[in-house]
């Protein structure tokens, strides 16, 4: 039986153009996330230290907010902003270093990111439970969140954040979660030398200048590696390399 609705995709879609209005809050199109650029991370910023449970829900709520999922950009007005942060108990109000004020998450991010610099996230015990939410891994990546530290990962999640070329990690010794302070400047010592097996040390600069290096293991294997090198899983398909 014929279907009314169907119509076939072109032969060749690379002449294909998709047209989204550049004014519509629902839709919005997406552009490839940068590759690494072969450097340690350094100078990142501490975005949040979420306390306890942090879902995917928590990470990038549903509800009222499902109707930016196309729009990648308004969706992430939403990132974390159910986590609670450590240092405080609330939830939406962290410290953006670089001016000493509260606000919410995503304001913080993208303050950072505007800043040109990188953020990182830490988190307690199976951190993005839940729903298999890919924009719990894409809005952190989108707003400049290079590394997911905790102390232990719900499984999805964590190779959700692998697809999209950020880093997944979890604390060699998880008592190494109450040595990151508020104001912490961070460092990646090695990732130049990133490898299947092989920790990561993170070096934790404090405000008073006192310094912590944590160990962070990993379970990136060769591939899951050339996603983050290449800035995303998609991007290495994109090149006809994966």
């Amino acid at each position: 039986m014929e279907d009314a609705g169907f119509q076939a995709p072109a032969e060749d879609g690379s002449s294909v153009e998709v047209v989204v209005s550049p004014t519509s809050d629902r839709l919005q199109l997406l552009a490839p996330f940068q590759p690494w650029d072969g450097k340690n991370i350094t100078g990142a910023k501490l975005l949040i230290k979420a306390f306890g449970k942090c879902t995917t829900d928590h990470i990038s709520m549903a509800g009222p907010w499902l109707r930016f999922r196309g729009h990648l950009d308004n969706i992430s007005n939403n990132m974390l902003i159910g986590a609670v942060n450590a240092y405080n108990q609330e939830t939406n109000k962290v410290k953006n270093q670089l001016t000493g004020a509260y606000d919410a998450v995503p304001a913080v991010a993208r303050a950072y990111k505007a800043a040109g610099v990188p953020s990182i996230v830490v988190g307690d015990h199976n951190y993005g439970e839940g729903s298999s939410r890919e924009h719990a891994a894409m809005e952190p990546r989108f707003l400049g969140v290079k590394a997911v530290l905790v102390k232990s990962f719900a499984r999805i999640h964590e190779t959700n954040l692998k697809k999209q070329g950020m880093l997944g990690l979890t604390f060699a010794n998880e008592a190494d979660y109450d040595k990151i302070q508020e104001n912490d400047t961070i460092n990646f010592l090695d990732l130049t030398s990133f490898a299947p097996g092989k920790p990561l040390s993170i070096e934790f600069v404090h405000a008073d200048g006192s310094k912590d290096v944590i160990l962070a293991n990993h379970t990136y294997n060769d591939g899951q590696i050339e996603w983050f090198k290449a800035g995303s899983a998609l991007n290495l398909i994109a090149a006809g390399k994966a």
